[in-house]
């Protein structure tokens, strides 16, 4: 009867089968995008199927490594996924045709911890256990952030996504370059959770931050013995404890001259001495730097070497300040204000079209981090649900830059001579003589500004 029966037919009938599974079931192909998503996983992860076929695995499903299969073809069975806050057991095949990878097949057996516990009771007394282990093995291996944690829609970020996306999956060196505050740190962590070393560590060394005699020690460890204070038994380096993951140089710049010969040892050689060793060590490690500095120039002064740049450059990203992508500033102002107020627990539901401008125009030296310290702060000084020009910092709403192209020349500056000499007032505790001393202007001058401002 089945031999009858026409192909749309049989289709039909199949889609209702898969569809009905108990089992979630999604297929990507060897780029990772999805070809196939049934309509159970659809309705537990909150979106359609039409949303979700032909996008990338990794922007609809969390914590997956399906793409990963994908690419490598090996499988992964009865492997723990974290989704929505529950733990599932998922499987990753990957799928052959004539011998060549096309892609990879996933299910997700047991929809929730519960569902797990009540296999045996065994299991069940073990699983919160195994639960907070697997949380401490997650915050050890330090990644956090994933693409879905960049917020934007400027094409200069939409396109260093995508670049994401094709880079992961290799070992080769990666340089981030950008202002403070861009978010340099956020595409490391995405690099790193869309590699194939995901379920190793992702180790972050502030360069910047350690102090240079100890900087050594701190990366490359040392053994028993080797100076004054060290500890019984020796201790393992940060690059060791990234083995066969990645190591985060935030800061790369700041890093002393001494030691960037034996960082570059360590991608040339893939060895390291600890400190008082006597032989090499091998590690196995991918490096991703990040920097806000002028690495040419100090090339050029001699503070940074050249064949170190060339290795950590193999691929470089560089992230855009947020003023050179004004039409993300409202998109991630809303994205901060959804995200702070379900964290402080007052209802904020707006941003006032005059504190939309001002937001606009500002020039934001330090890029998304002060946005969300501006709204961050806007929300608690806020009353009501709408945040206005009375909850933001003075400074924003006083720089004077806004005021460019809206009145002319010669308004901006007394504003800003008025606002000076305000302050000034206010330090010196309304003393004049010193107010003038302190402008490098006559106490005259002084009483005919006062009186010029009517600040009398």
């Amino acid at each position: 009867m089945f031999k009858e029966l026409d192909t749309q037919y049989k289709n039909d009938i199949l889609e209702t089968i898969i569809d009905s599974a108990y089992e979630w079931i999604v297929v990507v192909n060897t780029d990772g995008h999805i070809v196939y998503i049934n309509k159970n996983y659809c309705n537990f992860i909150g979106v359609s199927r039409e949303q979700s076929i032909g996008k990338h695995v990794t922007e609809v499903i969390e914590n997956t490594r399906m793409h990963v299969v994908a690419k490598t073809g090996k499988e992964e069975i009865a492997d723990l996924q974290l989704i929505k806050g529950n733990y599932m057991i998922a499987n990753r095949i990957p799928i052959f045709s004539n011998k060549q990878l096309v892609g990879a097949l996933g299910t997700v057996i047991f929809r929730d911890t519960s569902e797990w516990n009540k296999m045996t009771s065994h299991i069940k007394s073990l699983m919160p256990q195994l639960q907070n282990y697997l949380q401490e093995w997650q915050e050890s291996t330090g990644a956090k952030y994933t693409l879905q944690d960049i917020k934007s829609i400027s094409k200069d970020m939409l396109d260093l996504k995508e670049k994401v996306k094709s880079v992961a999956s290799s070992n080769i060196s990666v340089l981030i370059r950008g202002e403070s505050g861009t978010g340099k740190e956020l595409f490391a962590h995405s690099i790193h959770q869309l590699s194939s070393r995901s379920h190793k560590p992702f180790i972050k060394i502030n360069c910047g931050a350690i102090p240079e005699h100890l900087l050594e020690s701190e990366l490359f460890g040392y053994e028993e013995g080797s100076f004054t204070g060290a500890k019984k038994g020796g201790k393992k380096g940060k690059f060791l404890l990234a083995d066969g993951g990645t190591v985060f140089l935030d800061e790369v710049g700041d890093m002393p001259i001494h030691m960037q010969v034996k960082l570059l040892r360590v991608l040339q050689e893939k060895e390291l001495e600890p400190v008082g060793a006597t032989k090499p060590v091998p590690v196995n490690i991918r490096i991703i730097a990040a920097t806000n500095r002028p690495l040419e120039k100090m090339i050029e002064d001699k503070r940074f070497r050249e064949d170190l740049f060339y290795r950590i450059n193999v691929i470089p990203f560089h992230i855009p300040p947020l003023r050179d992508r004004v039409e993300d500033i409202l998109h991630l102002a809303y994205h901060f204000l959804d995200k702070l107020t379900k964290r402080s627990g007052k209802r904020m539901t707006k941003i006032d079209e005059h504190v939309q401008q001002l937001f606009t125009q500002h020039t934001w030296p330090g890029n998304i981090r002060e946005l969300e310290n501006v709204l961050e702060a806007a929300i608690h000084l806020s009353n009501g649900e709408v945040i206005t020009t009375s909850a933001l910092p003075q400074y924003l709403v006083n720089d004077p830059k806004l005021l460019v192209g809206q009145r002319p020349l010669k308004e901006i500056l007394e504003e800003t001579e008025k606002r000076i000499i305000e302050k000034t007032l206010e330090k010196f505790q309304q003393d004049r003589l010193e107010a003038a001393k302190a402008l490098g202007i006559s106490k005259s001058s002084m009483y005919e500004k006062i009186k010029k401002f009517g600040l009398e």
